[in-house]
């Protein structure tokens, strides 16, 4: 299976963990690193996580989330067709960074897109499947 995160789940266990729903998706993220890590499930990225990871300022989220990146298989690089298609996508009033992951993730031709951004969830209407992380997890769940 392959998969998709964007910077919102990767970076989810640094989130406020008083709060249930940001705990639940934390402990989530923790899971898929592990299937991740056992070869479970395959990561793909891209160039516009790199970029974004590489804008965070905060020292110890950048290091872990490029971590986590090195488990990847194949990073997407940019090109002038993913520009045209994130475009596309900001039509479904997802701007900017977010419509250029989905653009990559579509090329990728992923299975699964995880994000904690509801907004996202809510408005891609594109061919791939878009999950938080704890639905996801419950579903990898059920399969076993």
């Amino acid at each position: 299976m392959k998969v998709y995160i964007d910077t919102s789940a990767l970076n989810r266990i640094f989130d406020d963990q008083s709060q249930p729903r940001i705990y639940m998706e934390s402990s989530s993220m923790l899971i898929v690193f592990m299937l991740i890590e056992s070869g479970a499930i395959e990561l793909v990225s891209s160039d516009a996580v790199l970029f974004e990871n590489n804008s965070n300022p905060y020292e110890e989220r950048q290091a872990f989330v490029s971590l986590c990146l090195q488990k990847a298989k194949h990073i997407q690089p940019i090109n002038k067709s993913l520009l045209l298609r994130a475009q596309e996508i900001e039509k479904e009033q997802i701007k900017g960074l977010d419509a250029l992951h989905l653009a990559c993730a579509e090329e990728l031709k992923v299975d699964c897109f995880l994000t904690c951004d509801d907004k996202i969830l809510k408005r891609y209407n594109g061919p791939i499947k878009l999950q938080n992380p704890a639905d996801f997890v419950i579903n990898i769940l059920k399969k076993e």
